[in-house]
């Protein structure tokens, strides 16, 4: 079977699937010519794929995170920026921004997802028909935007710069959309440092310390917070925008999985997220480099090889999910790596979880299902991938129109 990972237009037509099927079965690590370039191992298989995760000390993060990318720039941003960053670096920084991700701040995130999601869903169930995605997008991008103190009137600007910084097939789309998004970030910290307020941005450029391993600490400095503010608005965006669509393109495609989560009430919420982030995935791949010679599943891997792990893959292996080409809202156990897996772990995952529960719990409230109106359209991107435009008729509940009308 002819593999060409590099080529996008099998994930705009979303039939790409088999390619994987075969590597899973045949070519479990599988090399990868790339012209022009050295090429790269292929990881399909879920075993594979958690034990390099896992193994940070053997396969690096800090050479580049994606295929596609600009050496220039991952040079720019390595060990400064958490997704391009190895230990001890990846360890400081993540600490540092975990406090605006932890526990103690989740009340404050709940409070801001329920009041969108409330705003969106009444919102949408007014019209009849919709672009589902027109609301997928504006979930997650209110969200993170409020929670770094973007001005609202910067909002759509933001969530488009940020499509093009990830999602983009063109390298300098994305590299110029990251550029903006950095000096949009720099003009914001000055201004932050001058003013602070309770936001993101000033919390980490005031509050949050740097753990240096000798004992000290410092402060973050200003690139690692434009870099890292850059990461967080990528990472919160993409993953809400593209499952949040993706569930509705199944919900409408299978009914009784939307029956079947009514019927299942409150406690049928987790599973359902875990089944949208094992079905969607929208981190398509990682990419790691090998530091030393190594093996993977008994193949030899070279020290400077790139090894990419092939998340969509992963979340369909046979070997782990029981009927993994179907959609089952209520499926237990769930290990999907959906967030990828070890210290790269994402970080905004508890908060993409509570943003896909809550759209979930107040479209059960309003909405009986969802109806096709056109083709789901796929994005053409090996990196991050989904649907970019979902053309549906929102079936209101009779409660909800019955109380609608009463209240009238």
């Amino acid at each position: 079977m002819r593999i060409d990972l590099l080529d996008p237009a099998p994930f705009g037509r979303n039939d790409f699937w088999s390619a994987f099927t075969w590597l899973r079965a045949n070519s479990p690590v599988h090399w990868h010519p790339e012209p022009g370039g050295h090429g790269f191992w292929v990881l399909s298989k879920h075993r594979d794929i958690t034990a390099v995760y896992a193994d940070s000390d053997t396969f690096s993060s800090g050479q580049g995170m994606r295929l596609g990318s600009d050496p220039a720039a991952v040079a720019a941003v390595t060990q400064r920026m958490l997704i391009v960053s190895d230990a001890p670096h990846h360890t400081r920084l993540k600490r540092a921004l975990y406090q605006a991700f932890g526990p103690q701040q989740m009340p404050r995130l709940e409070a801001l997802v329920e009041m969108v999601v409330g705003e969106l869903v009444a919102e949408a169930a007014e019209r009849d028909e919709l672009d589902f995605i027109d609301l997928a997008k504006q979930l997650p991008n209110r969200v993170v935007c409020a929670m770094m103190g973007i001005p609202r009137a910067d909002w759509a600007w933001i969530g488009a710069l940020t499509t093009d910084a990830f999602d983009s097939p063109d390298e300098t789309v994305r590299s110029n959309a990251h550029s903006e998004i950095f000096l949009y970030f720099i003009e914001l910290l000055g201004e932050r440092r001058a003013r602070p307020g309770d936001d993101l941005v000033s919390q980490i450029a005031h509050d949050t310390l740097v753990d240096e391993g000798d004992g000290t600490e410092r402060p973050l400095s200003d690139e690692e917070i434009v870099f890292n503010c850059n990461g967080v608005l990528s990472g919160a965006n993409e993953t809400t925008r593209y499952s949040a669509a993706g569930a509705v393109h199944m919900f409408a495609e299978h009914p009784g999985q939307w029956e079947l989560l009514r019927r299942l009430g409150p406690d049928g919420i987790a599973p359902a997220v875990e089944e949208i982030l094992r079905w969607t995935t929208p981190g398509v791949h990682a990419l790691r480099t090998a530091v030393r010679d190594t093996e993977i599943a008994g193949v030899p891997v070279a020290a400077g090889d790139r090894v990419t792990l092939w998340n969509v893959s992963a979340n369909r292996d046979e070997d782990v999910f029981t009927d993994p080409h179907s959609f089952r809202v209520d499926r237990r156990p769930n290990r999907h790596v959906a967030f990828g897996h070890g210290r790269h772990l994402c970080l905004g995952a508890r908060l993409a979880r509570f943003e896909l529960g809550a759209l979930l719990t107040e479209m059960l409230a309003v909405l009986d299902g969802f109806e096709l109106t056109g083709p789901a359209v796929f994005n053409s991107s090996n990196f991050t991938w989904g649907i970019k435009s979902l053309p549906v008729r929102l079936l209101r509940s009779r409660a909800f129109a019955e109380a609608e009308r009463a209240a009238l």
